[in-house]
């Protein structure tokens, strides 16, 4: 095969500037163990003539990394950040195993490092997990071959190539395949996992990056790349790298094997000798005929057969409607789609799946009278479900935007644990239309969780005829603080988001303790990374003010939705009402004795010091500015602590602590400092800090146009 002219062109002029000191060319048809450094579950096996490298192996969450023996240079040294080209082509092939649905992918990769890194299986391919993805210091280049559409990474199919910098979330992605060298030819899309023998080529030349594949039959690298982009790698590699391949499966399973590879720093034609004929055939086998050779018997046969198909052919009639009947039946009973098969992601969560008919009868059949609550997404069922009662979330749409917040929900709050959320039983997803409670179209969409017996917060605010007493609100904030602590910190995969922290999304169990709900909006991003923007989502009155300027919420913007909640608990106003101003700026012009609820002041439990406090700590959570806030953590330990002092803070009373000098020192703007008397940081107190906040700048929310919940 040969290489464009202009592809060696660039690969001169690279060289002569940037000179590799020590350039690297190897070309493996077929490997030995002296050739490679395998890692988790890859393993050598014998092929043709030659060995093959097998990544993974026909089990749920197998993982494998295979790593040329030694480093490669990647940068030059005689050029400061100069990175070094290089051409890579290798022969792969993805092949199902019978009986299993297939998943995940595999990669080729630069590392900084041997090993698999703490890398995780499923969807992270080998390469990343939940913590180092998207961490720039992981330094990884990935060229993946992915066969499972994850809306997470932002997937564009459950087919595609995609260039991966530091992240699973693709810089550069198209449907695999190749375009043929005839211009008036279309694009012929490839299957990676049919189990077809494929060859990938790799060149990285003056910034740009080329990918390449083919069916390996071709024997030649077709001219026009797949995907070619302008890419700066010196921030991304080191001097010297690790190269190689890795693979994982999740409970989707298939087999990932390298059958060749070529790598050169200075030949871009090196992948010339890679053997592309009588390679191993792991395409799944398919019953052969052989009519030819039995066309004598089966004329013979035939006369016969005619008489005896008239007959049979009722009888397999029968039968069939009969399979057909006891299909649908095990696939209502299920819960699954009308053709019978989950969707790949489902397979992730499987022990959190239950039955359509398990849920029909547990609300007898979405029956009227266990109707507890209904809202702009869907219906909420009582239901007893093993003996236990449960609470039904019917979808009421099956949009994209429901299934990507039904899939949120299943898949992080069906890992997260915590005593204040709301916990998630299972969930159902079926085509079939119910005759009650059901979704539009074929699709419904279900949610199960605890039962709690007393409902929403915010039904105890605005609806309940009895005013919530005093220590009932203060003890359902400690407990929504607890959990949006656990969310930000305390869940060890990653930072969890909420998006949608209000009063009508905190339920109240059957000892009035708060639980956060709802994940719909939730997002979760890996500790010491920064969020990704998105469209403005959550609910009016409850939204940051930096929301609208930048897009990205963050840990900040669930502090000012919970400063919100707690001033929506203190004074039993919404953060927006008709005819009134918003809840934010109203509280900051008025005294604290003005914004507590008249319903509970003066009545036995009432705390004036406390509800001080607690306003106060509302006004901090709410200031404009997101660098002033305090943190949850901080939050929580202000709410513990009371008028006793804070565990371990030598002394420093409560209020101390929370107004520490990022509160006081002139964050909370456009307020004004406070010094001590030699010019050094005093602690405000919290009268100060009210007055100080109530002369900062308020955001209108009822100004705010949102995409409502």
């Amino acid at each position: 095969m040969r290489t464009p002219p202009i592809l060696l062109l660039s690969l001169l002029i690279s060289v002569l500037y940037h000179p590799p000191s020590s350039a690297v060319d190897f070309i493996f048809n077929g490997f030995e163990p002296a050739d490679l450094n395998l890692y988790g579950d890859a393993t050598l096996k014998p092929g043709t003539g030659r060995r093959y490298l097998s990544l993974t192996n026909a089990s749920a969450f197998s993982l494998g990394r295979a790593l040329y023996k030694s480093k490669v240079p990647a940068k030059s040294s005689a050029s400061a950040g100069g990175v070094l080209p290089f051409s890579t082509s290798f022969l792969f092939s993805i092949a199902p195993i019978p009986g299993v649905l297939p998943g995940h992918g595999l990669a080729f990769l630069f590392a900084p490092a041997a090993g698999t890194l703490g890398a995780t299986s499923s969807q992270h391919l080998g390469l990343f997990n939940m913590t180092t993805d998207g961490d720039t210091a992981s330094r990884v280049l990935a060229i993946e071959f992915d066969v499972f559409e994850n809306q997470e990474f932002n997937d564009i199919n459950a087919n595609h190539v995609g260039v991966d910098v530091n992240s699973l979330t693709s810089v550069a992605a198209y449907p695999a395949g190749y375009w043929p060298d005839d211009p008036s030819s279309p694009f012929v899309n490839l299957t990676l996992n049919d189990g077809s023998n494929y060859q990938a080529w790799v060149d990285y030349s003056g910034g740009r990056l080329n990918v390449t594949m083919a069916p390996a039959t071709l024997g030649r690298k077709p001219r026009r790349p797949l995907i070619s982009i302008p890419l700066n790698l010196s921030a991304v590699f080191l001097n010297e790298m690790f190269v190689g391949f890795c693979a994982a499966t999740g409970m989707l399973v298939e087999h990932h094997r390298i059958l060749g590879w070529s790598f050169s720093n200075s030949n871009f034609s090196a992948a010339d000798g890679l053997i592309t004929s009588d390679l191993p055939n792991f395409k799944p086998s398919q019953p052969g005929s052989s009519l030819k050779s039995k066309a004598l018997i089966a004329g013979i046969s035939l006369v016969a057969a005619i008489f005896v198909v008239s007959g049979v052919a009722a009888a397999l009639l029968v039968v069939l409607r009969r399979r057909r009947w006891r299909k649908n039946r095990i696939i209502e009973e299920e819960g699954r789609g009308g053709d019978g098969a989950m969707e790949d992601w489902e397979l992730e969560y499987w022990p959190h799946r239950i039955g359509y008919r398990e849920i029909l009868a547990a609300t007898d059949g979405f029956s009227a009278k266990n109707l507890i609550g209904s809202g702009g997404n869907g219906r909420v069922y009582k239901g007893i479900l093993a003996s236990a009662e449960v609470a039904v979330k019917v979808f009421s749409q099956s949009g994209a935007d429901e299934a990507r917040q039904f899939a949120a929900e299943v898949s992080s709050l069906g890992r997260l644990k915590h005593r204040n959320l709301v916990g998630l039983r299972g969930w159902c997803r079926t085509r079939r239309d119910p005759a009650a409670g059901g979704g539009s179209g074929d699709e419904i969409m279900i949610l199960v969780y605890d039962y709690m017996e007393n409902g929403s917060l915010d039904n105890w605010l605005h609806a309940a005829s009895e005013p919530l007493d005093w220590g009932s609100r203060v003890r359902i904030l400690k407990d929504i603080a607890a959990a949006v602590l656990y969310l930000h910190e305390g869940w060890g995969e990653a930072r969890v988001i909420h998006r949608d922290i209000k009063s009508s999304n905190v339920m109240l169990d059957r000892w009035m303790a708060g639980r956060l709900g709802d994940f719909g909006l939730a997002r979760a991003h890996p500790h010491g990374r920064a969020p990704g923007t998105t469209r403005v989502v959550g609910t009016a009155g409850y939204l940051a003010p930096e929301l609208f300027r930048s897009g990205r919420a963050t840990v900040a913007t669930d502090v000012y939705a919970y400063g919100v909640l707690a001033l929506e608990v203190v004074s039993g106003r919404r953060p927006v009402e008709e005819g009134r101003p918003p809840l934010v700026g109203w509280a900051r012009g008025l005294a604290v004795a003005a914004v507590v609820d008249p319903s509970v002041r003066g009545v036995v439990g009432f705390d004036e010091a406390e509800s001080e406090r607690v306003v106060a700590l509302a006004l901090a959570c709410t200031v404009v500015d997101p660098a002033a806030r305090p943190t949850m953590r901080q939050v929580a330990r202000a709410l513990e602590a009371g008028d006793e002092k804070a565990d371990g803070e030598d002394g420093e009373s409560g209020e101390a602590w929370l107004l520490d000098a990022r509160l006081g020192s002139g964050t909370v703007e456009p307020g004004p400092r406070f010094w001590g008397p030699t010019g050094t940081h005093q602690h405000l107190t919290f009268e100060e800090l009210r007055q100080s906040l109530s002369s900062s700048m308020t955001l209108s929310d009822s100004d705010i146009i949102t995409e409502g919940r």
